[in-house]
């Protein structure tokens, strides 16, 4: 449940605290006051996409804190590495830059991870939603969904995208004679190029490396001759080892004098022995070291053919001959084409039978599913004032597809006498109202979304009809936390909670308020819906009279 919604710098908010309750919340106000700016805010921390379009003008970012009591113990949690708690803490940062920072319980999340811990606590409803009842192609996403047909649906999945494949692998080996014979040709010259250089893997780092020795081996061969003439010493000098030698000898004869100094010659001893060690090895790498100009120019022409290689078929002697195993397995695939052909059928057959199987049994699911689909709707449909309507979902077979072997389609008739028809073709504005919230209320009461939020959903709605809206939302919240942005009194008067959205000016700037409303505050309100800005002793009557109903 929703509890806290904190809002920072985000349009004509600068700063807003609204608490909500339990039970039906209501939010009202002129028509552009802010009211859809709280809806903005609540989908940021949700992690709907947020621009930077939304931050305050003249601020760096724009901020936004959700705090959610009794969250239930989600798998969410213990998959994302963020502690559960159940009072949940969801914070929200958008920045000039486009960056966005995210925190759930203190823990930074990306924006999708968010998104999909938010799609299991809150529902929001607007009008594009009602633009989906319209769209045949959400249809069989709505079935699904209050079907229960999740499980039957990944099953399906994974035997289609087995045929997929199969189909893609059978395209792939099938071309035209021509086109075989043409890639055969190229295969064929570039696994003979590249066999013939006969390379080994790391052949051009060891090369490439052996080549920089060689450039630089007169530097090399004075160096190592200094440094083991400095270690050995010469005819006339004494070189490292030996003056080190010296000073062993002469710390050990002293140490019977003072015992402070064997821990010096211990230290010397250890450090002889290394330079010691160190000599011998620079004296063994100048006595091998051997180089000559044909080394040099040998090298440099096998580079030449690997460089060669590496501008058409990798960076590397490793990618040269990965590209040369590819190759050789393609060619054998087409050379072999006609039978691999005949063996892909064959399983593909076999991976279409089994999805038919599949497809036939979520058909079976979504059928049965659809009968109590459109009870239930037409169940809710009464309370809302259509008693008169029908409602069925119409299956249309197809062929094996993502979403299985069915198209699936609402049709509805508003007015006795009138035949069934795409939804698109009878509903008015008012009635895709109404079915839309029937819809939502049927699907609310198959998941543990704890917190639904109706944006806008009376467009079209008035009189009788709209009273029954406003009742079946109040129904809705006796067993979910219900928000609900509206024009109509009607909704407005039935609410546990009222807060009023109204926009001012101060020192040239526009601000926005959120102001929970008391009973006289509820009541001057809804004179105020009723009546326009004109408030006078009739709408005062009026309201009070809906505020005791």
């Amino acid at each position: 449940m929703l509890s806290v919604l904190h809002i920072e710098n985000i349009a004509v908010i600068e700063q807003a605290d609204i608490v909500f309750d339990r039970g039906f919340n209501v939010l009202t106000g002129e028509t552009g006051a802010g009211k859809s700016i709280v809806i903005d805010a609540i989908s940021a921390i949700l992690g709907e996409r947020a621009y930077r379009d939304m931050i305050r003008t003249g601020s760096s970012k724009a901020s936004v804190r959700a705090l959610f009591r009794q969250v239930p113990e989600l798998s969410w949690f213990q998959e994302n590495g963020v502690p559960y708690e159940e009072e949940t803490l969801i914070q929200r940062e958008i920045y000039q830059d486009g960056k966005n920072i995210c925190r759930v319980n203190g823990q930074l999340l990306s924006v999708s991870i968010l998104k999909k811990l938010g799609l299991q606590l809150i529902n929001i409803h607007g009008q594009r939603d009602s633009q989906q009842l319209f769209d045949e192609g959400y249809h069989l996403y709505y079935l699904d969904a209050f079907s229960g047909n999740g499980a039957l649906q990944e099953d399906y999945t994974k035997k289609f995208e087995a045929v997929a494949a199969l189909r893609r692998d059978i395209q792939r080996l099938t071309m035209d004679e021509g086109e075989k014979l043409r890639r055969m040709e190229s295969l064929k010259f570039q696994i003979d190029e590249i066999s013939r250089a006969q390379l080994r893997p790391g052949e051009d780092e060891a090369l490439e490396s052996r080549r920089k020795i060689l450039q630089n081996a007169e530097k090399l061969s004075d160096g190592l001759e200094t440094a083991v003439g400095s270690l050995y010493g010469g005819d006339d000098t004494d070189g490292a080892t030996a003056l080190l030698s010296r000073a062993e000898r002469a710390l050990a004869k002293l140490g019977s004098f003072d015992e402070s100094l064997d821990a010096l010659h211990a230290r010397l001893t250890d450090l002889m022995y290394q330079v010691q060690d160190v000599a011998e090895e620079l004296r063994d790498k100048r006595d091998d070291f051997a180089y000559s100009g044909d080394e040099l120019e040998s090298i440099e022409s096998r580079l030449d053919v690997i460089h060669r290689l590496r501008r058409k078929y990798g960076a590397s002697c490793q990618d040269i001959l990965s590209y040369l195993d590819k190759a050789q397995k393609e060619l054998d695939e087409i050379e072999f084409a006609d039978d691999e052909i005949v063996r892909l059928k064959e399983k593909l057959k076999k991976a279409e039978e089994k999805a038919w199987a599949a497809a036939k049994e979520l058909r079976c699911a979504r059928k049965a599913g659809a009968e109590q689909l459109s009870n239930r709707i037409l169940e809710e449909l009464r309370q809302l004032d259509m008693p008169k309507v029908q409602f069925q979902c119409s299956f249309t077979e197809t062929e094996l597809g993502p979403t299985g072997a069915d198209s699936v389609a609402f049709y509805m008739s508003a007015n006795i006498g009138e035949a069934l028809k795409p939804m698109n073709k009878v509903a008015s504005g008012g009635e895709l109202a109404r079915i839309m919230l029937a819809l939502k209320n049927v699907l609310a009461q198959q998941d543990q979304v704890a917190t639904l939020i109706f944006d806008e959903v009376d467009t079209g709605v008035s009189g009788r009809a709209a009273q029954k809206v406003a009742e079946k939302l109040r129904s809705v919240a006796k067993n979910k936390q219900v928000l609900c942005v509206t024009h109509l009194p009607q909704i407005a008067a039935l609410a546990d909670t009222h807060m009023l959205i109204a926009k001012g000016e101060r020192d040239g700037r526009t601000y926005t308020t959120v102001t929970p409303l008391d009973r006289e505050g509820r009541k001057l309100e809804l004179a105020r819906i009723i009546g326009g800005t004109a408030i006078t002793e009739t709408t005062l009557k009026s309201a009070e009279e809906m505020l005791c109903n």
